[in-house]
């Protein structure tokens, strides 16, 4: 056999593979067809092999006529990930600091828009401690550009399946596409791109998947922005992190942050605290959003238990049944107690392995 034409044959089989991960139905069955063709070339010219180059030529426009079947089948996996669609209501107001990351995402959402002399990047990476912002911030992003906002956790494309995950990975991306501008946000990806080498077969293949359809993102006219979040960034495979050029630290909130973040939870809470003091102690506890967030929360139910005895009262608490709480101004005192209850999971040894890694991969 020529070399040539077995790389071509090669070749074909790549792009095959690519257009159908990618949902380019039609464009598969003419690749389909001109791999048998090119086998039943071969088969001409090499008459000892002619039997199996036949054969498998035949396989190939078997290929060309299923392709419709599976493209009905797709929709079964369609219909799975609609779920999967959420509506964000979540502006950039509602995320208290980080400029930084918000002036990197604007940047990378607007060439991925506009009509920019270079080509946009592929994805994004937000990683950071957990609980700072990161699924906010794929949240604003989408009510900011009124985009489909697919929110995906790792759980929701792994299968026990051979084969679903990959199967399912391609529908998301060609529903994204049917339905753009999108934002899919892939939280926990570090779950789904660790490191090949310690995968089965069936995972590598769902990560081939990932990269290729992340790869596939040419068609200006189909505007799909790819949000990925990790807590451990070190984990991530090799491969993904080439595709996901825009790495943005999303750090534990400073004293200002803290303040905004403290301000929004207290949006329509009366309270007579100094925010700046809250702050600080946030920051000296190496507290995240969600910490603050927490402690906002458990002061609020301290303030009302305090004033409404039957909240924890099993014999009473059904006497609130349409009542009005009875409340007074948050005080100090209320949130010592809260922020005495609420512990930060990480570490100052843990922050400064993010700002390594940040140092060393981000942007």
């Amino acid at each position: 056999m020529h070399r040539l034409q077995i790389l071509q044959v090669q070749k074909c089989h790549e792009e095959f593979e690519k257009a159908m991960a990618l949902g380019q139905y039609d464009k598969a069955r003419l690749i389909a067809l001109r791999c048998s063709e090119l086998l039943r070339n071969l088969a001409s010219e090499n008459l000892d092999l002619s039997h199996i180059l036949l054969e498998e030529a035949k396989k190939w426009e078997d290929k060309a006529r299923n392709i419709r079947k599976k493209k009905e089948a797709r929709n079964e996996y369609f219909d799975r990930l609609k779920v999967l669609i959420k509506k964000s209501t979540v502006t950039w107001n509602d995320i208290g600091g980080l400029k930084e990351a918000k002036k990197l995402i604007a940047q990378a959402v607007g060439l991925s828009i506009a009509k920019s002399p270079i080509d946009p990047p592929q994805g994004i990476l937000l990683f950071g401690p957990p609980g700072t912002g990161k699924s906010l911030l794929a949240s604003a992003t989408a009510n900011s550009l009124n985009a489909t906002f697919f929110s995906v956790k790792a759980s929701d494309l792994l299968s026990k399946y051979f084969g679903e995950s990959s199967k399912l990975v391609s529908a998301l991306f060609s529903l994204a596409r049917q339905l753009s501008p999108s934002v899919i946000f892939i939280d926990e990806v570090d779950s789904l791109t660790m490191k090949r080498s310690s995968l089965d077969d069936a995972a590598r293949r769902m990560i081939g998947t990932l990269l290729a359809e992340i790869d596939g993102f040419k068609d200006k006219r189909r505007k799909v922005i790819v949000l990925t979040a990790t807590n451990t960034p070190w984990d991530l495979d090799e491969a993904m992190l080439s595709r996901l050029p825009i790495r943005i630290y999303v750090p534990l909130p400073d004293i200002p942050s803290a303040v905004e973040i403290f301000r929004i939870h207290l949006r329509g809470i009366p309270h007579e605290v100094s925010l700046n003091k809250l702050a600080k102690e946030a920051v000296k506890k190496l507290y995240s959003g969600r910490e603050i967030a927490n402690v906002v929360k458990l002061a609020t139910m301290k303030m009302l238990e305090e004033m409404n005895p039957e909240l924890v009262d099993p014999l009473r608490v059904a006497t609130l049944k349409g009542k009005d709480l009875t409340t007074r101004p948050l005080t100090m005192d209320d949130f010592r107690y809260a922020m005495a209850k609420i512990k930060s999971p990480i570490t100052k040894s843990d922050v400064k392995k993010y700002e390594k890694w940040a140092k060393e991969f981000g942007i």
